[in-house]
């Protein structure tokens, strides 16, 4: 879908084909073709992953319980099952000789970030984060740099960082196994910054994707009942409502991996989204995102022709999904999709875009920078890579703090 380009300004060039549909369909005429696609590629896709699921499971379970130091459970009460999950975390404790976890609740007005910070100031050595990705993303803001290890049990219905760092779903057990045993690895974090907002030097986390155009004004409009109805799957209900709006314009100023400055006025597109993994249910949406290689993974699309440009962007997303590669389908006429990797991004905007971090609005902005602190987060994963074993988190030591600040260029620091 794509290829990554040595200049930036090479893969902005857009198609000269365009098509024009005549009237404005019904929405369903919208959603139940492409729900129908959908399904006969995730049914594929669904079972080599259950299958990997399965195994990793069964390898989690054999690991060997780490219960030195004190553990808090981060635990979001408005999920379904969450006290059922609490009560197992409680048992599980127990059994393996966890003593006084620690269990703090989200609420509206204190969300993972402030129970995070709370966890550390009693004593926490390892945070767990129990809920769903915007959970997961609230207490990575506060991790993020603290030296300290987190883990992280899924609960709800995306768990998309999850799912990219192998963390078993649906099996409390293997999670438990997974967030209480010897063995993490340091990941990339990214970060999004308002810059025309009230404290543009502030961070909002992301693990996942940033996005803004489209993609915030889709996830902006899903219905959260729907979406516990038929999970992920409502995302395309309110995507159909967002379709045939004015395409976003604006500057991109890209930063490459060598540090150099490519900027590209006067665009117009659907959506802007930088990635620090890319793997969704059933779909590749960056292919080629690695969470901890330095990178974020910038996707811009367009789309032309009406809803024949939407259809060839959903093939785009399928052909990328079985070549495993940033390539766009050869049959793509009148859609554009350009990845390119990158260290930071600034997005000005003619007109102030919604923006979303891992699918929670932050609201709307004019103007955006995307950027990552490279292995900033340390988190428990089930497979550990060779040269990337951070080991047990024990109390870290003066001398400790001063070798993480001059593995991370003296920037490993909260934000």
């Amino acid at each position: 879908m794509g290829k990554f380009y040595e200049n930036y300004s090479d893969c902005l060039v857009k198609p000269q084909v365009e098509c024009t549909i005549i009237g404005m369909p019904s929405p369903w005429n919208v959603i139940v073709p492409i729900a129908i696609c959908i399904v006969a590629v995730v049914a594929v896709v669904l079972l080599v992953r259950a299958l990997r699921r399965r195994r990793v499971a069964k390898a989690a379970q054999s690991r060997a319980d780490d219960t030195r130091g004190s553990y808090a459970f981060i635990v979001n009460p408005s999920k379904p099952g969450a006290e059922m999950t609490r009560t197992f975390i409680q048992e599980y404790c127990a059994d393996h000789g966890i003593t006084d976890p620690i269990f703090i609740d989200t609420k509206l007005d204190k969300d993972g970030s402030v129970c995070a910070q709370e966890a550390l100031d009693r004593g926490a050595q390892v945070v767990v984060a129990c809920g769903g990705d915007g959970t997961v993303r609230t207490v990575a803001q506060t991790m993020a740099g603290s030296g300290r290890a987190m883990g992280i049990v899924p609960i709800g219905t995306g768990n998309l960082f999850a799912r990219n760092i192998g963390v078993p779903l649906g099996d409390l057990e293997a999670a438990m196994a997974v967030a209480t045993s010897h063995g993490s690895r340091t990941v990339d974090a990214g970060y999004l910054q308002m810059l025309d907002s009230p404290n543009p030097e502030f961070k909002h986390r992301f693990l996942i994707v940033a996005g803004v155009g489209f993609d915030a004004d889709m996830i902006d409009d899903t219905d959260p009942e729907l979406k516990k109805s038929i999970s992920w799957m409502a995302y395309f209900v309110g995507a159909v409502k967002h379709l045939f709006q004015p395409k976003v314009k604006g500057t991109v100023q890209l930063v490459d991996s060598k540090g150099r400055v490519h900027a590209q006025p006067d665009l117009e597109f659907r959506t802007v989204m930088a990635g620090n993994c890319g793997q969704i249910p059933g779909f590749s949406l960056m292919p080629e995102a690695l969470f901890d290689d330095g990178l974020l993974d910038f996707e811009m699309i367009d789309t032309s022709g009406g809803m024949i440009g939407w259809m060839n962007l959903f093939g785009d997303v399928v052909h990328q999904t079985v070549v495993k590669k940033a390539k766009q389908s050869p049959f793509s006429v009148s859609s554009t999709v350009e990845q390119f990797q990158g260290i930071e991004a600034t997005v000005t905007l003619n007109t102030p875009q919604t923006v979303e971090v891992d699918g929670d609005i932050l609201g709307q902005t004019r103007c955006v920078r995307f950027g990552l602190d490279h292995r900033g987060l340390i988190v428990r994963v089930p497979e550990l890579p060779e040269g990337d074993v951070t080991g047990v988190m024990q109390p870290l030591t003066p001398s400790d703090i001063s070798a993480l600040k001059r593995l991370h260029g003296g920037e490993y620091a909260s934000a």
